[in-house]
C-alpha cells in the first residue's frame, strides 16, 4: 500500500493532481466491487495524490449526523462507529455551513471534537470541504497532516473538484453502501405520505421551525460583553429550569422529575462555570465558549467507558445545546426566522397552535408536521389561517433542508419534497382549477342554499379564533354553529380573566355583523391541555375528565366563563351550547348553574342577554337512549359527528391506525342519526350537525337525507356543499337514503355515490 501511495504521489509531482484524481476515480467507478470498496479506494488514490497522510469520507445520515465511511489514515476500526453530532467538530461545522474549513492547527481550534477511536490526535492540520449536489450536503472529504500548515488554494481547488465527482457518483449509487442510511435522499425528489390537516394545494420554500443552532462568530470583539452575554445566558438557563420543575403538572415523582433535577444540578455546576468563563477570557464569544467546553466535556466523558458517564454526555450535550439557543436569541415563542420567504411551507415535528400563529400569516403557505392530526388543535388554527397542511409526514423534517422546493397536496395527503419541473407544472395547473373552482363558489356566496324542491338548508362555520371571522363573509355562511372558546385559553400563557374573556367575545360578536353565533362553553381535558392548569394523569383522556365534566367539578371555571358570555351578550343573544353531556341529569345540573348566574345579574341590574339558548352537544353514545328526557331541557341540540362517531365505533379519531376503520355512512351510524332528527321534530327542538361529517358533500348529502337542515363546516367547505344542495331534491335524497337503509345496503356510501351522480348532483 505504501508503495502505491508512493507511485501516486510521483505522478502527482509530474502531471497537475486535478487530472491524475478525475482520471483514476473514473477508473474506480468502472472497477468490480462493492461501495464500500469504491470508497477505500477513493480515499486511498486522494491520500497519495494530495502527499496527505490521511483522507477521509463522512457521510450524512437520517437524523443529520455525520458517519465515517472510509478512511486512508486513520484507525480502520473507526469506519462506521465514529459518529459526529451535527454540527459538532470542524468537520461537522463544515457540513453544516457548506463551506470548507482551512485549519493549520486542527487540535487547538475551540470547536474541535477529539474522538480517541480514531487516533488522529497526532494530525495537527487539517482541509475538510463539503460533499455538495444540487445544493445539499451529502458530507464531508478531509485531508490531514502531522505538519503545521495551511492548505493551498490548488489544494483546495482539487478536493472540492474531487468532492464534486463523489458527490455524483453517490447520487447516482456507484458507490452505495447497502448498510447506509447516508442521507443521500436530501438531494433527490421524494415524496412522503401524510394525513389531511387542512385541506387545499400549496406551493413553496421550506422554512424549518426550530433550525439548528450553528456557532459561527468565535472570536470576541468586545470580552467584557461577551462575559455578560454569557452569565445573562446561564441565568436565564437556570431560572427557566426552575420554572419548569415548579409547573405543578410536574410536581410528582417520577422519572421526568429526575431528568429534571439532573439537568439542573448540571446547570448549577460550579466547575462548567468556571470553565466557560474562562474561555470567554480567552478572548472567545459566549457562544464559542459553550461550544469549546461542550467538546472538550465530551472528549473527557468518551474516553470513559462507563455508560452512566456516556449517558451524562447526553446531558450536557442538551445543556449546551440550550445555552446556544438563549444566546442566539430562540427562547418560547421566538423561533420564526428574521426573514420569512414569502411563500413559506413550514416544516416542523411537532407544534402547538400558539406557535404556529407566531409566524406571519401573509408568508405562510402550508404546514407539515411529523405528528398531529386532523382534530389537533395546531390543525384547527391551519384551517383558521386557511393554510393547507399535512400531519403524519414521518420523518419529513430529517428528509429537508432550508429553502428546499416543497409542494403540499392536501387532497391525497401527500408532500412532494424537491419537486421535478413537469410535477411543479402539474400542481401549477391544479391550483388553476382549484381557482376556477372556488371561483364558481363564490359566485354563489349571496345565494341561499335553498334545494331544487325549496328546502332552506343552514350552513355555518366552526370557529375558534378571530381570525375565522373573515371567512364568514367570504363563504357567505349563515352564521357561527360552532365557536371554540377553548382556543383563547389554549394560546394563553395564563388563565384569562373574566374582563379579558368578554372582551375577547365581544370582538367576536362585533365581527360577526349581526350574524347569530354559537359558543361552545369550554371544552378541555384529553388532548387540550393547559400548561398553567393541573391536569390529572389518564389512561384513556378522550373518555376521561375533560369539557362539562371538568367544569362540574370545577364550577368556578364555568361560571367565570358564563359571566363572561353574558357581559359580551348583553342586550343581544347568547347562544350556549355544552360540550361532552353524558346524560340528560347532567344538562339539567348545567342549567341550574347557567340560571344561577344568569338570576345574580339580573338582580344586580347589570345588562343582560335579551335571549338566551342554552344548547347541549349530543356526542356521547348513552343519550341515543334517553333523547326525549333530553330534548325537554334544552333550546337546541347539537350533534358533534367527531366524537359521537369515535366513541360509538370504539376507535380513536386522531390514532391513525384505526381512524380509516369505520365509515360515518355505515347503515349503524345512519341510523342513530335519523334517531335524533325524529326526536328534535317531534320536540319541535332545532337540531344542527357539527364536524368533519358535515363538511364533506357526500356526507352532507346524506345527513340532508336523514332530514338535517342546519349543518355547521370549515368554512372552505361552504362553497361545495353549497353547490351540492342546490343541485338536489331533497325528498328525492330522502326516499332513496331510506330505501338504501332499509333493504340492508352493505356499502351505503358506493350506492349513494352512484345516486349522485344519476341525478347530477355536484359531489
Amino acid at each position: 500500500m505504501q508503495s502505491r501511495r508512493s507511485d501516486e504521489a510521483d505522478i502527482a509531482a509530474s502531471e497537475p493532481a486535478l487530472r491524475v484524481i478525475m482520471r483514476r476515480l473514473r477508473e474506480i467507478m468502472g472497477e468490480a466491487g462493492d461501495g464500500q470498496s469504491r470508497l477505500d479506494k477513493i480515499v486511498r488514490h486522494v491520500a497519495g495524490v494530495m502527499v496527505a497522510e490521511v483522507c477521509s469520507i463522512y457521510l450524512k445520515r437520517r437524523d443529520g449526523s455525520l458517519e465515517l465511511f472510509a478512511t486512508e489514515g486513520l484507525n480502520p476500526a473507526a469506519v462506521h462507529t465514529t459518529r459526529l453530532k451535527r454540527a459538532e467538530g470542524l468537520v461537522g461545522r463544515c457540513a453544516e455551513l457548506g463551506q470548507p474549513v482551512n485549519e493549520p492547527d486542527a487540535q487547538h481550534h475551540p470547536a474541535f471534537s477529539y474522538r480517541p477511536e480514531t487516533g488522529e490526535e497526532v494530525y495537527h492540520s487539517l482541509l475538510a470541504v463539503p460533499i455538495v449536489r444540487s445544493g445539499q450536503v451529502l458530507g464531508v472529504l478531509v485531508i490531514q497532516n502531522h505538519a503545521f500548515r495551511e492548505y493551498s488554494d490548488d489544494d483546495l481547488e482539487t478536493l472540492q473538484a474531487t468532492a464534486m465527482v463523489v458527490a455524483e457518483h453517490l447520487v447516482s449509487g456507484a458507490v452505495a453502501n447497502a448498510e447506509a442510511d447516508a442521507e443521500i435522499s436530501r438531494s433527490l425528489a421524494a415524496v412522503i405520505k401524510g394525513e389531511v390537516l387542512s385541506e387545499g394545494i400549496a406551493l413553496g420554500h421550506v422554512v424549518l421551525h426550530e433550525p439548528r443552532i450553528v456557532v459561527t462568530k468565535l472570536t470576541a470583539d468586545d470580552p467584557v460583553l461577551e462575559l455578560r452575554r454569557l452569565e445573562s445566558a446561564i441565568n436565564e438557563l437556570r431560572s427557566g429550569l426552575d420554572e419548569l420543575l415548579g409547573h405543578e403538572h410536574l410536581a410528582s415523582d417520577g422519572d421526568h422529575r429526575d431528568v429534571l433535577e439532573a439537568y439542573r444540578m448540571f446547570a448549577n455546576d460550579r466547575g462548567w462555570e468556571r470553565r466557560l468563563r474562562e474561555a470567554v477570557q480567552s478572548g472567545l464569544t459566549a457562544d464559542g465558549a459553550v461550544e469549546r467546553v461542550q467538546n472538550s466535556s465530551r472528549a473527557r466523558m468518551l474516553r470513559n467507558a462507563d455508560p452512566y458517564w456516556q449517558e451524562r454526555q447526553r446531558d450536557f450535550d442538551d445543556l449546551s445545546d440550550r445555552m446556544l439557543r438563549i444566546l442566539a436569541g430562540r427562547t418560547a415563542g421566538a423561533n420564526m426566522p428574521l426573514e420569512m420567504p414569502a411563500d413559506t411551507v413550514l416544516v416542523a415535528r411537532t407544534m402547538g397552535p400558539a406557535e404556529l400563529l407566531d409566524y406571519d400569516p401573509a408568508k405562510l403557505r402550508g404546514l407539515i408536521v411529523e405528528d398531529g392530526s386532523a382534530q389537533s388543535h395546531v390543525a384547527v388554527v391551519a384551517k383558521a389561517l386557511g393554510i393547507p397542511a399535512i400531519g403524519q409526514a414521518i420523518g419529513v423534517v430529517d428528509h429537508v433542508s432550508p429553502g428546499d422546493a416543497a409542494i403540499i397536496d392536501a387532497e391525497t395527503g401527500e408532500v412532494h419534497l424537491r419537486p421535478l419541473p413537469d410535477v411543479i407544472s402539474a400542481f401549477s395547473d391544479k391550483v388553476r382549477f382549484r381557482a376556477r373552482r372556488q371561483k364558481k363558489y363564490d359566485a354563489l356566496r349571496n345565494r341561499k342554499a335553498v334545494t331544487k324542491d325549496g328546502q332552506r338548508v343552514e350552513l355555518n362555520i366552526n370557529a375558534g379564533l378571530l381570525y375565522d371571522l373573515s371567512h364568514l363573509e367570504e363563504s357567505g355562511a349563515d352564521g357561527i354553529g360552532l365557536f371554540r372558546t377553548e382556543l383563547q385559553f389554549m394560546v394563553s400563557h395564563t388563565f384569562p380573566r373574566l374582563e379579558r374573556q368578554a372582551q375577547s367575545y365581544k370582538q367576536v360578536i362585533d365581527a360577526a355583523l349581526g350574524k347569530p353565533i354559537v359558543f361552545r362553553a369550554l371544552d378541555i381535558g384529553g388532548d387540550k391541555v393547559l400548561p398553567y392548569l393541573r391536569q390529572v394523569k389518564e389512561e384513556n383522556p378522550a373518555i376521561g375528565w375533560r369539557a362539562i365534566r371538568m367544569s362540574l367539578d370545577r364550577p368556578g371555571l364555568f361560571r367565570t366563563q358564563v359571566r363572561a358570555l353574558l357581559k359580551a351578550t348583553a342586550g343581544g343573544e347568547l347562544r350556549l351550547m355544552v360540550p361532552m353531556i353524558t346524560t340528560a341529569a347532567e344538562m339539567v345540573e348545567v342549567k341550574e348553574l347557567f340560571d344561577r348566574e344568569l338570576g345574580h345579574i339580573r338582580r344586580k341590574g347589570m345588562p343582560s342577554p335579551e335571549r338566551v339558548k342554552l344548547g347541549a352537544m349530543l356526542e356521547v353514545p348513552s343519550l341515543l337512549f334517553e333523547l326525549d328526557d333530553l330534548f325537554k331541557t334544552v333550546d337546541f341540540v347539537s350533534i358533534g359527528s367527531n366524537d359521537l362517531m369515535q366513541f360509538m365505533f370504539a376507535a380513536d379519531r386522531t390514532n391513525a391506525l384505526v381512524a380509516s376503520r369505520y365509515d360515518v355512512l355505515a347503515a349503524a351510524p345512519l341510523r342513530a342519526l335519523k334517531q335524533v332528527v325524529d326526536s328534535s321534530r317531534r320536540h319541535n327542538v332545532p337540531l344542527t350537525v357539527c364536524g368533519e361529517m358535515a363538511g364533506r358533500p357526500l356526507e352532507a348529502l346524506a345527513l340532508i337525507g336523514l332530514g338535517v337542515r342546519s349543518i355547521s363546516m370549515a368554512p372552505a367547505a361552504v362553497g361545495s356543499v353549497k353547490a351540492m344542495i342546490l343541485s338536489l331534491d331533497a325528498s328525492e335524497v330522502e326516499s332513496e337514503l331510506d330505501r338504501l337503509i332499509s333493504r340492508g345496503e352493505k356499502n351505503i356510501r358506493k350506492a349513494l355515490s352512484r345516486f349522485a351522480r344519476k341525478a347530477g348532483i355536484e359531489v
